[in-house]
């Protein structure tokens, strides 16, 4: 509920949802119209569609219980890297990497700084960074603390650079920097 959606928007759903359909069984003996209900006014219309088909198949296939294993997750029609990531970091504390927009922009500007930050060669070695800064223990609050960074601080437009813990390693602020010394000296 939460991709592309407002924490604010999504919370009274959320729970309304929850209350209609606390389990996997729940939701996949419900009927289609009440699923898609529920899931008003969120958007994204065909999320609903999906989650009542992996409902179904969690409880025809896994005896109603959602797998923990990535190969099973990506079986499921549309979970793709970053939900499978993030299902497997948050619900089941699994040490897995994620790398929704936020943490994208993040590890872009702090180990790129310059390129197409949406080429797939740039998106495949976002998600080897997010794989390899991993800590041991406590992935769950690793993958959170980088999400809400990058929501709260890097932000896509107007990043709070200035008071950002990070910004002496920063590769776009160290790129902004030396673009300004150039058209600085471009002017004499």
């Amino acid at each position: 509920m939460l991709q592309q959606t407002q924490v604010d928007r999504v919370l009274p759903k959320y729970e309304e949802w929850l209350e209609r359909f606390p389990t996997f069984r729940a939701l996949a003996a419900a009927p289609s119209k009440a699923v898609n209900e529920a899931w008003k006014p969120l958007g994204y219309n065909i999320r609903p569609q999906r989650l009542h088909s992996i409902a179904r198949e969690v409880v025809s296939n896994y005896d109603g219980k959602l797998p923990s294993d990535a190969p099973s997750l990506r079986s499921f029609k549309g979970l793709g890297q970053y939900t499978v990531g993030a299902v497997r970091s948050f619900a089941f504390g699994q040490r897995t990497p994620i790398v929704d927009t936020n943490i994208a922009r993040l590890l872009f500007r702090m180990f790129e700084g310059s390129g197409d930050p949406g080429s797939h060669a740039t998106q495949r070695h976002l998600w080897d960074v997010s794989r390899t800064l991993l800590p041991r223990k406590r992935v769950f609050d690793f993958n959170q603390a980088l999400m809400d960074f990058g929501a709260i601080v890097c932000l896509p437009r107007r990043p709070r650079c200035n008071g950002c813990v990070m910004r002496s390693d920063c590769r776009w602020i160290e790129n902004a920097t030396q673009r300004l010394r150039l058209a600085g000296t471009n002017r004499s």
